[in-house]
């Protein structure tokens, strides 16, 4: 080994230890300690009641959100694309999302007075 690689490795020995003696924590807490749970306390039940709009309105949301991220590579391609093939793919990508939309409110999923 060369003084280089000897020197390199005591380098690396030094930093990981200092590394090491930094990172550790002085004091402990059961707030720090534990997981962060939203405000709820983890020892109770996981079962809490949860309403089911809610949960159907961040699915609708989730769905229409990942939509922009496909229709923006559309935009920024409409100068390297056939025009007339990239116009009839937005169309049926939006009639699609229309459609999934439409079924959506005739089976009562965005209606709250049920």
């Amino acid at each position: 080994m060369t003084i280089m690689t000897v020197l390199f490795i005591m380098i690396l020995i030094i930093m990981m230890m200092l590394a090491i003696f930094i990172s550790k924590k002085s004091f402990s807490d059961r707030e720090k300690n534990s997981p962060f749970e939203c405000g709820f306390d983890p020892k109770n039940s996981a079962r809490l009641p949860f309403s089911i709009h809610f949960f159907l309105i961040a699915l609708i949301f989730l769905i229409f959100d990942v939509e922009i991220t496909l229709i923006l590579p559309f935009i920024y391609s409409i100068k390297m694309s056939n025009l007339t093939l990239m116009t009839m793919n937005l169309v049926l990508f939006m009639m699609i999302l229309i459609l999934g939309l439409y079924h959506e409110w005739n089976q009562g999923a965005l209606n709250w007075s049920f």
